[in-house]
């Protein structure tokens, strides 16, 4: 009984294998793969690469979803190339010698989800190339000669969320180029030779995300460049050689997450632009030649978590750099001129975990000290930083070697004795402040109305530690301060300036005083500078004064002469007839009587 269940079982598994044997072959004979293709039955896969085909193979199977027809030498796509392929799903026609695909070309890949074109001869792209692919999500199109997109080039992509373009020859991008692109979510605009951001056309993309230039002609990044794009959270501008500068107001309107902007030429860091991106978690300047970053304007990027500015100019980062940036856990600045970072460039260290420092040529002192300390909370990338010396910083040492580790020399002002400095008004005085220490100190000036005084103006703090008071007046009389300081600690020293009223009655010498004051190359500390004039030099300028008084009237006189000599023939003598006022009177009285005149004869001279 046993025995025949047995074999009944293995006769119906047999008919069923033969069965699926049939349906196979039947299958693979309604498919045949063609020719300079190879096929894949399970992954229903087409591969026709490096088959030398210069149109679309005929027969291919109905049912297949990958398509791959790249390095042949295809050149053109005629209106509805493929009509059977309903199921295919990626279209890869990449690196052909295409120049023209036709209105239509893909109508009926109503399945297609990619679609790739890069490498190829392309210069323009008609509108209506696309129509039928509504389901399409990624379109590639790069390394093409395009030169221009057309009104409604993407009309028909309502599913589109990545578009590749770079490496074209793109100058213009019409207003309405990207209309119908509502899903769009990633757009690369690499290598073109656009001078200007194609704001008009950015307009009509509100849900694009990621926003990448590569290499375009861009010296400036005008206002309102990506107005109406409130949900882009990734902008990336590298390898613009001309950007100089962002106006104030040209990444308003974003709310960016991650800002890049490599390989450009800015000089300083963008606070203005960047001062309302209060989403802001990375931003990226490097290789740029920035060479500072200023104390408390980072203050309103709440969010921002990581800075990178590697290969830049950097030559100091102020205290204060990073004030306000609690969740500030990233800082790469390798590759630079810093000489040292403080403590108090930052907000706080305790967030602190990676710290870029390598390839700088640091000054190994007490302003590193806790970068010693934080070295097991630290990662440095695997390069730790390095002193001028070619010495890494101590990473192994006891905790009573720790203070005699990276050491600081207090500032110390040379001449600490208190001066009082005198000066008359109108004349210029320098009061000098030498200070040393280790690190060098730096020196600043405190006015008497306990102000710090800026290196420009009448009375300025100079770049070599000392004041400057020009044309000095009597309201510029007080204690003025200088403070040397520096990581260890700082000093400072009183000066007390006067400044005397100019007063006529004065019985000093005769010297050129107030505005004709002008300071010497080296003036003394009491700022007076006398020019006396003696009897001898008044008498020579007067006589040269003379001199050229009556050389001018000589030469007057003989231009008259000669002119009047040009003239020709003149009289010297003139008659002239009047009326006297006498007989001008009577003849009022009596009017028809005759009036008497009179005749002088003058000699004309």
């Amino acid at each position: 009984m046993f025995e025949g269940i047995a074999v009944h079982q293995w006769l119906c598994w047999g008919a069923l294998y033969l069965l699926a044997v049939g349906v196979a072959l039947s299958s693979e004979t309604r498919r045949p793969c063609p020719q300079s293709c190879r096929c894949t039955t399970v992954l229903l896969e087409v591969n026709c690469s490096d088959g030398q085909l210069t149109t679309v193979p005929d027969g291919l199977p109905q049912n297949t979803k990958l398509l791959n027809l790249t390095h042949n030498k295809i050149k053109t796509l005629v209106r509805q190339q493929f009509p059977t392929l309903t199921q295919l799903s990626d279209l890869d026609l990449s690196d052909n010698i295409m120049a023209t695909i036709e209105v239509e070309a893909f109508l009926g890949l109503q399945s297609l989800t990619t679609l790739r074109l890069a490498c190829n001869h392309l210069k323009i792209i008609p509108v209506g190339v696309f129509a039928g692919l509504t389901k399409l999500k990624l379109l590639d199109i790069s390394s093409n000669e395009i030169l221009v997109f057309l009104d409604f080039t993407f009309r028909d992509l309502t599913a589109l969320q990545f578009i590749k373009a770079a490496d074209n020859d793109l100058v213009f991008i019409s207003h309405q180029a990207f209309t119908g692109l509502t899903s769009l979510q990633e757009l690369r605009l690499d290598g073109c030779n656009l001078t200007a951001v194609p704001t008009e056309a950015l307009t009509q993309l509100g849900r694009l995300r990621s926003l990448h230039f590569h290499r375009l002609g861009l010296t400036t990044l005008p206002n309102y460049s990506f107005r109406h794009l409130e949900r882009l959270g990734e902008l990336v501008i590298t390898h613009c050689r001309w950007l100089e500068s962002l106006s104030g107001n040209s990444l308003f309107g974003l709310n960016l997450t991650s800002l890049t902007i490599r390989h450009c030429n800015l000089s300083a860091v963008p606070y203005i632009p960047l001062h309302h991106l209060v989403y802001l978690v990375y931003l990226d300047l490097s290789f740029n030649p920035i060479t500072d970053i200023r104390g408390n304007l980072f203050g309103d990027l709440l969010r921002l978590q990581e800075l990178h500015l590697v290969g830049g100019s950097l030559l100091h980062i102020e205290i204060g750099a990073f004030r306000g940036l609690a969740r500030f856990k990233l800082l790469n600045v390798s590759r630079n001129l810093l000489t040292t970072l403080e403590v108090g460039a930052f907000h706080s260290v305790d967030t602190l975990r990676t710290l870029g420092l390598d390839n700088n040529p640091l000054t190994c002192d007490c302003r590193l000290l806790w970068v010693v300390r934080r070295r097991l909370y630290l990662d440095f990338g695997g390069i730790p930083p390095t002193c001028t010396t070619s010495v890494q910083l101590p990473v192994d040492f006891t905790k009573a070697e720790l203070p005699g580790l990276l050491t600081c020399r207090q500032a110390r002002i040379l001449n600490n004795k208190p001066q009082e400095v005198r000066v008359d008004q109108g004349h210029t005085v320098v009061v000098h402040c030498n200070a040393e220490g280790d690190p060098p100190p730096s020196v600043t000036w405190i006015s008497p109305q306990l102000k710090l005084l800026s290196p420009f103006g009448r009375i300025q703090a100079l770049s070599n530690g000392s004041l400057e008071v020009r044309y000095a007046q009597p309201q510029d009389s007080g204690a003025y301060l200088c403070v040397a300081s520096n990581a260890a600690g700082n000093a400072s020293l009183p000066v007390s300036l006067h400044v005397r009223a100019f007063s006529p009655s004065s019985k000093n010498p005769f010297r050129l005083n107030g505005w004709f004051a002008f300071p010497s190359a080296s003036p003394g500390v009491n700022g007076n500078q006398n020019i006396q004039f003696d009897v001898k030099t008044l008498l020579v300028a007067a006589t040269i004064g003379l001199l050229s008084f009556f050389s001018s009237v000589s030469v007057c006189f003989i231009f008259m002469f000669f002119w009047s000599k040009s003239k020709g023939q003149l009289k010297h003598t003139a008659t002239i007839a009047y009326v006297p006022r006498s007989a001008l009177s009577s003849s009022n009285g009596g009017k028809g009587k005759h009036m008497e005149t009179s005749r002088y004869t003058m000699k004309l001279i």
